[in-house]
């Protein structure tokens, strides 16, 4: 279900709590709703169905009360509604966003911790080079000429792995270079083809929050990875 489904789901399954209004509590009490007519049953069916979506999709009902405000003020187009449409579906993927990272968190916890050992490591070897974001590079062969700004388009050959050795991505393997904007890219490229000139390789060692974060990528780049590139700059411009 869309976002915006479940926000439509949840107000309408809140009309079955507008009869509690003035019970002065915030706990809703199943003895409370009674099934007097046909349309006090179908707004209990709504209720039925569209809190089970509710729930599918994560949500939590810890105060009865003001989801029924919420659903009466939209149900009832109210302009009393205390906050617009645009900011419930802004504050609800916020909390789905929360929800993940929590759970990415408990799934993969220990890729975190194990991509900060890996880098507290690496940083210790000869001809390693920190920067002030956390990136960690090594030049294994110079170039010459220029280097990228971040808004140029730039034309590589890559090799990209997780820091067990494992090949997610490679142009080199494709044996066709790849060519993008270097602020359309993770933020450890845009950091590091910035210090490249061209003809030179590089590797990067990425972390996670300079990377694809807490989310990852697909099924290729889990949650927390840290990230290795080697890189060798093509070309600057089209």
């Amino acid at each position: 279900m869309k976002l915006n489904g479940i926000l439509v789901a949840v107000a309408l399954g809140a009309m079955v709590f507008t009869g509690c209004e003035n019970t002065g509590s915030s706990e809703f009490k199943v003895e409370d709703v009674k099934l007097e007519t046909k349309e006090d049953t179908i707004s209990y069916i709504i209720g039925m169905f569209d809190g089970m979506q509710a729930k599918k999709a994560g949500l939590a009902v810890h105060n009865e009360l003001a989801m029924a405000a919420g659903a009466k003020a939209m149900f009832n187009d109210d302009s009393t509604a205390i906050m617009s449409m645009e900011d419930a579906s802004t504050m609800v993927q916020a909390y789905f966003q929360e929800l993940q990272n929590a759970k990415n968190e408990e799934l993969y916890g220990s890729a975190k911790t194990e991509g900060e050992d890996y880098l507290r490591e690496k940083e210790s070897q000869p001809g390693i080079v920190a920067t002030g974001t956390g990136l960690l590079y090594e030049v294994v062969s110079p170039g010459s000429g220029n280097s990228p700004m971040a808004t140029d388009q730039v034309t590589v050959h890559y090799t990209g792995k997780l820091i067990d050795g494992s090949v997610f991505d490679s142009s080199v393997e494709r044996g066709e270079p790849a060519t993008f904007a270097l602020n359309q890219v993770i933020p450890g490229w845009t950091e590091g083809l910035q210090l490249m000139t061209i003809g030179s390789k590089y590797n990067f060692h990425i972390p996670y929050y300079l990377a694809y974060g807490e989310q990852g990528r697909g099924e290729t780049i889990p949650p927390y990875a840290t990230l290795v590139f080697e890189v060798e700059l093509i070309k600057i411009g089209e």
